[in-house]
């Protein structure tokens, strides 16, 4: 049944509400037998405005997760968590309804409009940023490391390789997030797959690098692009060495030449990695000194390159292994 002007305005009298004080026009609502939504059939989703533009200008946000993860939301450079949160308010769905803006923009002949409501639910789901959780990136792209072109790995099609579609995917994170951590692993894009580099093969293309400055008495802070890739080509794909070149050094141009500043801390770092992934033990005394002959010539080690840097067998902080063990001899001999 349908409610006439008189039947709302009674309504009014019995809340007592000033109808002067309210628009003329009356929305009735009623669920009727075309009502398509039961509870629990939509969600809805509660948005920042900012997020709100984003949907109207037509990007796209994506809820992602796998059966055993919290779900998150994404949208291009952003994470949220989602979370429900339950209301005493009913909420209802109204398709075509009007807000009194709209309304007061339009002259409407009937005052009394009829709607029948589409669904209705007690919750809703609500965003609240969160880091990108990034530590699966990492394991799930160690399960395959890249060991060279010639390697038997990479004629074996059986081992998991993951682009860039694979991994927005799997990881909680936006693309722009996981571009950063990416770049923050060292990791590269061969053959359209995403690769960390085996430590062994990247400590052989930073050796045929660092051979060829000493061969060629460049400086460090001066390394040209064109000249390693030409002669270091038949050696190794030019973009592993170029790639090389990144992880290890700032790039800068000048004159129009593509040069690379090496950094001699992440050498040294790398090189101190090297000497101690098989060594069970190392006095400190005598591994500082086989470090300092390791590097290339000019470049000064320190304890202080390997603060932060972890072991990843032991899964401990290499410098403070170090500091453990001088701090402990120290004790013995006194």
């Amino acid at each position: 049944m349908r409610r006439t002007r008189a039947e709302v305005d009674a309504t009014l009298q019995i809340a007592k509400l000033n109808a002067a004080e309210l628009l003329p026009v009356v929305h009735c609502l009623g669920f009727g037998p075309g009502a398509g939504a039961a509870a629990g059939d939509f969600c809805l989703l509660e948005l920042e405005p900012a997020l709100c533009q984003q949907l109207e200008a037509g990007h796209s946000l994506v809820i992602r997760g796998d059966k055993d993860e919290q779900a998150v939301l994404c949208n291009k450079d952003k994470t949220y968590d989602l979370r429900t949160a339950d209301t005493s308010n009913m909420l209802l769905f109204i398709p075509g309804c009007k807000t009194p803006d709209q309304l007061k923009m339009e002259e409407t002949h009937c005052n009394i409009i009829h709607t029948e409501i589409f669904g209705f639910s007690n919750n809703y789901w609500e965003l609240r940023r969160c880091r990108p959780k990034l530590k699966k990136l990492k394991k799930l792209l160690m399960e395959n490391t890249y060991e060279g072109p010639d390697s038997q790995k990479e004629k074996d099609s059986n081992h998991s390789k993951y682009t860039t579609e694979d991994l927005l995917d799997q990881i909680q994170a936006s693309e722009e997030e996981i571009m950063v951590q990416l770049q923050v692993l060292n990791a590269c894009e061969i053959e359209g797959y995403w690769r960390i580099l085996e430590f062994d093969y990247e400590m052989k293309l930073l050796n045929h690098v660092t051979q060829l400055v000493d061969s060629e008495s460049w400086s460090f802070d001066k390394v040209p692009l064109n000249t390693c890739l030409q002669e270091l080509g038949p050696l190794e794909p030019e973009e592993m060495i170029a790639h090389c070149l990144k992880c290890y050094g700032k790039k800068y141009v000048e004159e129009g030449e593509v040069y690379f500043a090496l950094s001699a801390d992440k050498i040294c770092r790398a090189t101190a990695q090297m000497l101690l992934q098989n060594a069970v033990k190392f006095n400190l005394a005598e591994f500082q000194e086989v470090w300092q002959q390791s590097v290339p010539e000019g470049m000064i080690t320190s304890l202080d390159q390997l603060k932060g840097k972890v072991d990843r067998r032991r899964h401990c902080s290499i410098y403070s292994r170090f500091v453990w063990r001088e701090a402990n001899h120290r004790c013995i001999t006194h």
